[in-house]
């Protein structure tokens, strides 16, 4: 609600000036009449104090005794301005990026880390750039460090760590809201890095390879299970035909002479020697 009333009040103060420009008063008129006429009189060398030139991506807001002219900023391209009563300032409309300085931040759940991102934004009123606040730029780079710091001081580790895209997206609201009276539009926010104490980062890497250890110990776990499973039904089927025991025995034989040719040592049937002991 505050941040609405302060955006009309923003808003109705730049009316305010727009609706003025036209009240130079009696005084200022006779000295607009006056710079005129010199610039008439003085023609030829007057042209080149009167016609200024603005970039493509630049603005120029004019002053007439100290009162803007008009609602609208001048340019691209050729204006003329009246020597002596007129005055201009050019506006860059390009985007502009800056870095925030790591900031020492206490997140919620009280751990102190070093934040630092970028801002991207530029100026989408340049009268109220000029009219509204005493230099936007360095206005807007200080607006930045303390949104940082607020946005990030109601946010605990693991958020920080894993949200980074929700808290450049409130930063940029924030910010957008809070410098709208400024004509500045903030068109992008991002964090850069987030340094942790090293004490705490040794403290989550023991923690994540413990975590590692157990989830590795479970998974070798449920492989045992199954291979038991695997085995008993194996053991039945051998069970029911004992015929399959010699198929398996010869199959193992075949491995290991294509594996290893050394000494094999092959388990005899004991019904095979006892039937040679009968004969």
């Amino acid at each position: 609600m505050e941040m609405e009333q302060q955006k009309r009040r923003g808003q109705s103060d730049v009316n305010l000036i727009s609706e003025r420009t036209g009240s130079l008063g009696c005084v200022g008129w006779i000295l607009v009449i006056l710079s005129s006429i010199f610039v008439i009189v003085l023609f030829p060398i007057t042209i080149w104090f009167c016609v200024k030139i603005v970039q493509e991506y630049e603005r120029a807001v004019i002053f007439r005794l100290g009162r803007i002219t008009d609602r609208k900023a001048k340019g691209p391209g050729i204006f003329f301005v009246l020597p002596c009563t007129d005055s201009f300032v050019k506006v860059d409309l390009r985007t502009v990026s800056f870095d925030i300085p790591p900031q020492e931040i206490l997140t919620k759940d009280s751990v102190t880390v070093s934040v630092d991102g970028v801002v991207y934004f530029r100026v989408s009123d340049p009268i109220a750039s000029v009219a509204n606040v005493s230099n936007a730029d360095f206005s807007t780079r200080l607006l930045a460090q303390t949104t940082l710091r607020n946005v990030l001081g109601t946010k605990n580790l693991a958020e920080l760590l894993s949200d980074r895209e929700g808290i450049a997206h409130s930063m940029q609201t924030n910010l957008d809201e809070a410098t709208d009276n400024w004509g500045i539009k903030v068109e992008r926010v991002e964090i850069k890095d987030v340094k942790l104490p090293h004490q705490l980062q040794r403290a989550m890497a023991a923690e994540a390879e413990a975590t590692r250890e157990a989830r590795a110990k479970v998974i070798a776990a449920e492989g045992e299970m199954n291979a038991s499973r695997a085995l008993k039904e194996a053991s039945l089927v051998i069970a029911e035909s004992p015929s399959a025991l010699q198929l398996r025995y010869l199959q193992t034989l075949n491995t290991i002479a294509a594996e290893k040719n050394s000494t094999i040592i092959f388990p005899l049937p004991m019904d095979v020697i006892s039937h040679f002991m009968r004969k």
